[in-house]
């Protein structure tokens, strides 16, 4: 009868081991579009291909040796990247753990020795001995009412009725994912931003080029100049404009210089470095970013962005806490057994049959009056539910957002690098004929000054369009969700 009660009991704790508080997740509507809003001239002309951009990996897309050799370098010693892997390893261990929930917690006193002492007015009725003086010199007014030496080892095993620690393991498994995420973030943000300071050195660069050539010319039409004031051709004044220009033309030297240098210390820190001069031998104009990809539909961001990933993990932890906190509402169960050897004297101590001992227990808790806040606690954690849910929504809204405003960037910049390519050629070609003009004497010096800074202008404009049209398309690609695959991801 006693084993049939028994096995009805187990019954019954199974079944309701069974049970499960809370509610699977399920993704929210995104109501997402079909395609991206402004795509629709790029797609007929630059987007030509069938692989989605975010899918390739950074080597594949920038297609530039000394780029991908930085790149390589900041994600082994860039901070934040560092950072991050410890966070990883962080949440990997808090995930351990919470599978680690499902086992019986086991302890042991491996040796253990009581000897209590009362005094001969102490009331004690539960005590079977007599009250004698301590053989060993201990004062008379005091006995020995206790003495026992014992090995003991207990387990204790709490039975998941309501799901409550699976829940646990989803919420931590759900934070380690999302670390996950977090590094891949990290890592998308720093390719792009290795890949911006590269382009606004190789602009720089460029830039120098076209300061020191229109510096070198202006010194030219200074000598020509003084040579007419020298015949009576022209007055002082010429020469102090003239001057002047060539001055102007020479300050623009050390802005460019003193922007090098701080977009270099900007990329040596992301590497992880302290400042220094580095190598450069890529150029502006061999940059090749024209890839036949396509930019993929809005769908496919929720699983390409690292931040609408992470935000979604989040959402998924926050829906098992509210798990959590339904089941703390309801009885816990926990089952404990203990071990041991006792016995009152050392030398029979371990005797396992004169000394053995084993206990089994079983208990059931349940929460009764806690001053609401097992209620309390599960309204909070399913209002940070709801704001989980909204900051997912958020993030994916956001997300399409960039990657419309990037193609946007794209296709007008694009159209304004035609027109300046244009006008430069019209610049350079007006400069030109000004000079050959003023050599021979048809045209005065305010007309090759005048020249001059509108070429210098507008071929500085030309750089900084190439630049600014190579960086809409890292953030294309960012935006996207590109930058932390590898091959085989």
């Amino acid at each position: 009868m006693n084993h049939a009660k028994k096995i009805v009991y187990l019954f019954l704790i199974l079944v309701a081991a069974s049970c499960k508080v809370g509610e699977n997740y399920t993704r929210p509507e995104t109501d997402l579009p079909e395609e991206f809003y402004g795509s629709d001239k790029l797609q007929d002309s630059v987007f030509v291909g069938d692989k989605p951009i975010a899918t390739i990996n950074w080597e594949e897309f920038f297609q530039d040796s000394m780029l991908n050799s930085l790149i390589d370098s900041a994600l082994v010693g860039n901070f934040d990247m560092q950072k991050t892997a410890k966070q990883i390893e962080i949440a990997n261990e808090s995930f351990l753990q919470s599978k680690a929930n499902f086992l019986p917690s086991l302890n042991s006193n491996p040796a253990r020795f009581t000897r209590e002492y009362y005094s001969e007015n102490f009331n004690n009725y539960g005590s079977n001995r007599s009250r004698r003086n301590h053989p060993d010199g201990v004062p008379t007014s005091l006995y020995t009412e206790n003495l026992a030496y014992a090995v003991t080892l207990q387990a204790s095993w709490e039975v998941d009725i309501w799901g409550k620690l699976r829940w646990q393991k989803e919420a931590a498994q759900a934070k380690y994912m999302q670390t996950q995420e977090f590094r891949k973030a990290v890592q998308t943000a720093l390719v792009s931003e290795i890949a911006s300071t590269y382009f606004n050195i190789l602009m720089l660069k460029s830039q120098l080029t076209v300061a020191q050539r229109n510096y070198d010319l202006s010194q030219n039409t200074l000598k020509i100049v003084e040579l007419q004031y020298d015949a009576g051709e022209n007055t002082s004044l010429a020469i102090q404009q003239t001057k002047s220009q060539m001055l102007r033309a020479k300050a623009l030297i050390p802005q460019l210089e003193k922007a090098y240098t701080i977009q270099e210390n900007r990329l040596n820190n992301l590497l992880g470095k302290n400042p220094g001069a580095l190598e450069f031998t890529g150029l502006l104009d061999q940059l090749a970013l024209d890839h036949e990809y396509t930019t993929g539909v809005p769908i496919e961001l929720i699983q390409n962005r690292p931040d609408v990933a992470a935000s979604e993990y989040e959402l998924i932890a926050t829906n098992a806490r509210v798990g959590i906190t339904q089941a703390m509402k309801y009885p816990s169960l926990t089952i404990s057994a203990g071990a041991g050897l006792n016995s009152m004297a050392f030398g029979s101590v371990f005797d396992p049959v004169g000394s053995g001992f084993a206990l089994l227990n079983g208990a059931l808790f349940q929460p009764i009056f806690q001053n609401r806040k097992l209620k309390t606690n599960h309204r909070i954690a399913i209002k940070q539910r709801e704001i989980a849910e909204l900051d997912f929504r958020d993030k994916v809204n956001t997300a399409v957002m960039e990657v419309s405003s990037a193609l946007v960037n794209m296709e007008k910049l694009q159209e304004e690098y035609e027109i300046a390519q244009e006008r430069m050629r019209t610049t350079t070609k007006g400069m030109t004929d000004a000079f050959l003009l003023f050599e021979s004497g048809f045209a005065n010096y305010l007309e090759i000054i005048n020249a001059q800074e509108d070429a210098l202008q507008n071929q500085l404009e030309v750089v900084q369009l190439k630049m600014q049209l190579a960086l809409a398309k890292v953030e294309l690609y960012r935006s996207l969700g590109g930058g932390w695959q590898v091959d085989g991801e």
